[in-house]
């Protein structure tokens, strides 16, 4: 729609559109609002982060009847046929807390884990279409597909089918999107919000509503504030998702009277192809430079040192903070190596086009073929393997299997880098989405200084400070942005009936 088609007023404008603003604009329709979505993108970039996405979404699934519920066409035979650990709303809750050194807030966090669930089915409902997360997430053992790490569900054609389903969702019922829209304030009558101000063709446009949803992302897409918030090195990350997340809705909210909430100086960040795009490419969705083998590699930098424990734990529950470890490298890079033993185990995303590797048969013909200490590389390499303790090796458990006497150790999936032919994996550091954002309550109400509401603006997605804090379980952040999209926007859809209900007495 173009600016002169735009009406008068509003139930509810909801600022950006990715897979928690869509949520909530679903969510506040089925209120019976009528509701305008403003995107900043063009239409062709449509879908925010969510649009990059590899689509694994996590969720307090329980058992695998549940999973049935979500994914009807799963058969009798290939369900007979999977093993499915148990995952309930607690569990959730542990793995969320253990990650966030505890710091995650406890009402939040309670909300995302326990509404997880019924949140999934409802995405079902809306057209969204699950299947399980194979490629990643499981393994094959005397004829039976097993599952591990709480991350069995993922969107059909990963970030695209997700948004794809949403837009049209959001046509079917007649919810109005305005692209090339760039919200930049919000409207206020004393602590009141009445609408936003957009930029739209180079003209700024009132646009007046009972309320306001701000889910138009965080602020990692803009290099100053990611310097001033998270540190000088951050000006080097790749942007792994869309261009447009410059923190425009931070800073809508902040001039409200919204009340700081966070990790500022923290983020979701991830090992990426050192020769990724510097910013997400709609032309290349779907998450595919990412690295993530690592935990069946040793890591190196430029100077022949390993610098985290690889193996700490499964690949969910470290790669949001191993990014930031690869980004204070010399340079911002570092090599994942791998021999032939765990080559074949490696990931789908290892085997794109867009992969970028070095290969050898000998160990010292692949560091010849990198711009590194080679010295000092081979002898890191002969002291890591010396370490290697004997046990078995099991990548779908924690296994045990460590070395020895060196600093840092590597405590599961320790196995020599022996066996020809060699390869090598530069990796530099993506960086996803923020952790700092705006205090919310579980209603999704944005909150002032003294925590009180601030009438008539909510928000969700990754603007909702408080939940991630270091690192995150591998699939949340789709899980918060449906959860609290679509809390926001039944609670600003009551909210906005309750103010029209009010004016026609």
């Amino acid at each position: 729609m173009t600016k002169n088609e735009l009406q008068s007023h509003y139930d509810i404008v909801v600022v950006g559109a990715g897979n928690a603003a869509l949520c909530a604009a679903i969510a506040g329709s089925e209120q019976g609002a009528k509701i305008l979505v403003l995107e900043r993108a063009p239409k062709e970039k449509k879908g925010g982060n969510s649009f990059f996405t590899d689509g694994a979404i996590r969720a307090a699934y329980g058992d695998l009847e549940n999973i049935r519920k979500v994914i009807p066409l799963l058969s009798d035979e290939e369900a007979a046929n999977t093993v499915m650990p148990e995952y309930d709303a607690k569990e959730y809750y542990d793995d969320l807390m253990r990650v966030t050194e505890g710091k995650s807030e406890p009402s939040l966090a309670k909300t995302l884990t326990e509404k997880s669930l019924e949140t999934i089915l409802w995405m079902k409902d809306q057209g969204v279409v699950f299947e399980l997360n194979k490629g990643n997430q499981s393994f094959v053992e005397n004829g039976k597909r097993h599952f591990w790490g709480g991350l069995p569900l993922k969107t059909q054609e990963k970030g695209i089918g997700l948004m794809r389903s949403l837009f049209e969702r959001a046509e079917t019922l007649g919810i109005e999107v305005c692209y090339d829209a760039r919200a930049v304030e919000l409207l206020m009558d004393r602590a009141e919000v009445k609408g936003v101000v957009a930029e739209i063709d180079g003209e700024k446009v009132d646009i007046h509503s009972s309320s306001v949803i701000l889910a138009n992302g965080s602020f990692e897409a803009d290099k100053s504030k990611r310097r001033e918030h998270i540190g000088e090195e951050w000006q080097a990350a790749i942007v792994r998702g869309t261009e447009y997340n410059t923190g425009d809705g931070l800073d809508m909210a902040l001039a409200a009277g919204a009340q700081k909430f966070g990790q500022w100086s923290g983020c979701h960040s991830i090992g990426t192809d050192s020769n990724a795009p510097k910013v997400g490419d709609f032309k290349k969705p779907g998450d595919i430079y990412k690295k993530h083998s690592y935990p069946l590699s040793i890591m190196l930098n430029k100077d022949g040192q390993r610098f985290v424990d690889e193996g700490a734990d499964f690949r969910n529950y470290t790669y949001a903070k191993y990014g930031k470890e690869i980004l204070k490298q010399p340079d911002h890079v570092a090599y994942q190596l791998f021999d032939a033993k765990t080559r074949p185990l490696l990931r789908d995303e290892y085997n794109l086009e867009e992969a970028t590797f070095y290969e050898a048969e000998t160990l010292e013909q692949l560091v010849n073929q990198l711009p590194v200490d080679k010295d000092k590389f081979l002898a890191t390499i002969e002291e890591y393997n010396n370490a290697v303790q004997d046990g078995d090796f099991n990548p779908s458990v924690k296994d045990g299997k460590r070395t020895e006497g060196i600093v840092p150790p590597k405590t599961n999936w320790a196995n020599t880098i022996a066996e020809g032919p060699f390869y090598a994996y530069p990796v530099t550091c993506g960086i996803t989405f923020s952790f700092g954002g705006i205090h919310t309550d579980t209603e999704g109400q944005v909150l002032d200084e003294t925590e009180k509401p601030i009438r008539g603006l909510y928000a969700a997605g990754e603007m909702v400070g408080g939940i991630f804090y270091h690192n995150y379980p591998g699939g949340s952040g789709l899980m918060s942005g449906a959860v609290f999209g679509k809390i926001a926007g039944t609670s600003a859809g009551r909210y906005s009936k309750k103010m029209s209900d009010a004016v026609s007495k």
